[in-house]
């Protein structure tokens, strides 16, 4: 396996394929989304645009096995600034983790964690962060969909370092897969401070 990193506009020949990845990965549970690759384009242009983002890739044998992003916060939407400006928290200093994306057939291997310590590297060697910051969705224990082999990553989380912040929750727009319009789900988000 090749792992390769990229800044801002390095990333945009990749979003093609980057698009397909996150469709494919987050159809799973918890996300259960069904996604569109003309979406996905434009939310991928973000990272490309920010050139301060990172976006790590897998490959084997030249095909995009898994990916991470992340950027400064005040370069994403504002439905993920909203919680921070609101709580009086200063968005500046926070670096953002946008998705940690692995195909089923290369999780466990340690890539989740490498995931973690590319992108609280990037932040680091940027200088002007005092946080990173991710999210996540909340479903409830009992969701239909829910599989009954299914194991929470708050303990990968937790060892990383970063710690659930209940009162920093957002609601962000997508398609389930059983649903026929987006609706609102929510959000919570996990932080970790950089001494």
């Amino acid at each position: 396996m090749d792992i390769q990193r990229l800044h801002g506009t390095a990333i945009a020949p990749l979003i093609p394929e980057l698009a397909e990845l996150r469709i494919t990965v987050f159809r799973e549970y918890p996300y259960l989304y069904d996604g569109t690759l003309d979406y996905e384009s434009r939310y991928l242009q973000t990272y490309a645009n920010a050139p301060d983002s990172l976006c790590v890739l897998v490959r084997d044998a030249g095909r995009i096995v898994g990916a991470a992003t992340a950027l400064p916060l005040a370069d994403e939407t504002v439905e993920f600034q909203q919680p921070f400006r609101e709580g009086g928290w200063p968005v500046e200093r926070l670096y953002y983790f946008g998705e940690s994306l692995l195909l089923p057939a290369y999780r466990g291997r340690g890539l989740g964690r490498r995931f973690f310590a590319e992108r609280e590297a990037r932040a680091r060697q940027l200088g002007r962060f005092a946080w990173c910051a991710f999210c996540a969705v909340q479903r409830p224990d009992d969701h239909p969909r829910r599989p009954s082999d299914y194991r929470s990553l708050h303990g990968l989380w937790h060892r990383e370092g970063f710690v659930e912040h209940p009162e920093l929750t957002t609601q962000y727009l997508w398609q389930d897969l059983d649903e026929a319009t987006e609706s609102p789900k929510p959000l919570t988000f996990w932080l970790k401070e950089l001494p």
